[in-house]
């Protein structure tokens, strides 16, 4: 049997809840964050995707726990509809734009820098 369509369900429940969770995410911190030049609602949860994405990664390095139906779930759906790198290129773009080439190579740099730091961290405290 052609496992696509079972693998693409599996993928589409996964991203609808990750998409879900970034919507709640950024549900929460607009209000906080309004009127501000820096995107802290992408950069959230790119950070907070980078993070879980580094845990989950670990703990299924050093437990070989994930089957490849719940590494599908988790990465290709879950994280890839929480995570929201093409919103991370429309804002750098749109800083860009606006002629804001600082705030947007900050955002760069830290995005970056942070994310790469939370999977670092998560991959080395996760048991």
């Amino acid at each position: 049997m052609n496992a696509f369509l079972p693998h693409a369900a599996i993928v589409a429940v996964g991203g609808g809840l990750g998409a879900v969770a970034r919507f709640a995410v950024s549900h929460w911190l607009l209000p906080h964050t309004l009127n501000q030049r820096f995107p802290w609602s992408t950069f959230a949860v790119n950070v907070a995707g980078c993070l879980v994405a580094g845990a989950l990664f670990a703990y299924a390095a050093k437990h070989s726990a994930f089957s490849p139906g719940l590494r599908l779930f988790l990465f290709t759906g879950l994280l890839g509809g929480f995570t929201t790198f093409s919103a991370f290129g429309l804002e750098t773009a749109n800083l860009l734009k606006r002629g804001d080439m600082a705030m947007a190579a900050l955002y760069v740099l830290a995005s970056l820098a942070c994310g790469l730091a939370a999977i670092g961290l998560a991959y080395r405290f996760t048991p």
